[in-house]
């Protein structure tokens, strides 16, 4: 009954890894609005399991570990090199200067 060979288990990963990335870097995001956190984690979960229907559940593995480079670089070097906790975000001031964000929590405009 139950088998980790199934397509069910890849969306259960990759769910998964969305869901702790959500939790622990969640405030990272609070300036996208919520459907597009939500179309951006559809795409992902999609992708993964296409990847795994196409090619393979290793290469479908292996765009899972992918999709998490990007993550452990903006988060593990570029905040840290430019003077921001890449874990909490800290000085925030900072790090919404780095995202162009005003003291609201909004894009500043660009001219």
């Amino acid at each position: 009954m139950w088998g980790t060979d199934t397509y069910w288990f890849d969306v259960a990963l990759a769910t998964s890894v969305l869901m702790l990335g959500h939790l622990f870097f969640g405030r990272f995001a609070e300036h996208q609005s919520r459907w597009f956190r939500l179309v951006k984690s559809i795409v992902a979960i999609g992708w993964i399991v296409g990847t795994s229907a196409l090619f393979g559940r290793r290469w479908s593995w292996a765009v899972l570990g992918i999709l998490c480079l990007p993550v452990l670089v903006v988060h593990g070097w570029w905040l840290p090199k430019n003077g921001v906790n890449g874990w909490t975000g800290e000085p925030r001031e900072r790090y919404d200067a780095l995202l162009g964000l005003d003291a609201s929590g909004k894009r500043r405009p660009t001219s």
